[in-house]
C-alpha cells in the first residue's frame, strides 16, 4: 500500500489503512515514546494514545513535509502530555556538573553503542531527559520546550546543562566516556 493511499483510507476510517500506518511507523515512534517513558509500559501506552491522536487528525496532515515527521510530532506532544499530566518533568535533582569528556578512541558510535547511551538517558530523571530529548535529540528551542513544558526558558536551560553533565557522568561510570587527560574537549550530548 503506497502512503497516499493509506491517507486516503486512514482520512475515510479504514481499519486497513490504519493497520499499515501503523505497521510502517509504529516501531520508529516506538523508539521516541521509549525515550521519554520510565518502562516499556508506558511507553506503549504514549505510543498507542499518540496513534490515537494520528488518526483522529490524519485530515489535517498536507502533505506540507513528511508523513513520519508530522507523526513524530504529534506522539511527542502526546509524550509531553502523558508526562505533564502525571506531572513527572518536573522532577529534577541537584548535582556538581561534570566536567567536558574526551571519548574514547574504541567508543566510536556503533549501533550497540547508541543502545547504551539511550539507555543512559532512560537513567535521567524525568524533568531532565525530557528536555535533553526536546532539545538535543527533536530539535525544539528553549522557547518552544517552556512553552510546552509550562516552565521558564531559564528552567529549561538549566535542566538541559544539567542533564548533558549528569548523562556526561553517568557515561563515564559506564565506561563509555573517559574523563579528560588534556585540554582536548569534548561533550557526549552535543552543546547547542
Amino acid at each position: 500500500m503506497t502512503e497516499e493511499q493509506m491517507l486516503a483510507g486512514c482520512i475515510k476510517e479504514h481499519t486497513a489503512s490504519q493497520e499499515a500506518l501503523y505497521q510502517r511507523f509504529s516501531p520508529r515512534m516506538l523508539g521516541v515514546c521509549y525515550r521519554f517513558a520510565g518502562n516499556r509500559e508506558d511507553a506503549e501506552d504514549m505510543l498507542q494514545e499518540g496513534f490515537i491522536k494520528v488518526y483522529t487528525q490524519i485530515h489535517q496532515f498536507r502533505n506540507e513535509g513528511s508523513l513520519e515527521g508530522w507523526i513524530r510530532r504529534i506522539v511527542v506532544h502526546t509524550c509531553i502530555n502523558h508526562l505533564k499530566k502525571n506531572k513527572k518533568f518536573r522532577e529534577s535533582v541537584d548535582l556538581i556538573h561534570a566536567s567536558h569528556l574526551i571519548i574514547r578512541p574504541d567508543t566510536i558510535p556503533s549501533i550497540m553503542q547508541a543502545k547504551q547511551v539511550v539507555e543512559c538517558i532512560r537513567l535521567l530523571p524525568w524533568g531532565y531527559r525530557t528536555v535533553l530529548n526536546l532539545y538535543a535529540i527533536e530539535g525544539f528551542s528553549h522557547r518552544e520546550i517552556a512553552q510546552m513544558l509550562e516552565i521558564e526558558e531559564s528552567t529549561s536551560r538549566s535542566q538541559y546543562t544539567r542533564a548533558k553533565a549528569m548523562l556526561e557522568d553517568i557515561l563515564i561510570k559506564k565506561n563509555i566516556l573517559s574523563k579528560p587527560r588534556s585540554n582536548r574537549k569534548l561533550s557526549a550530548v552535543g552543546a547547542h
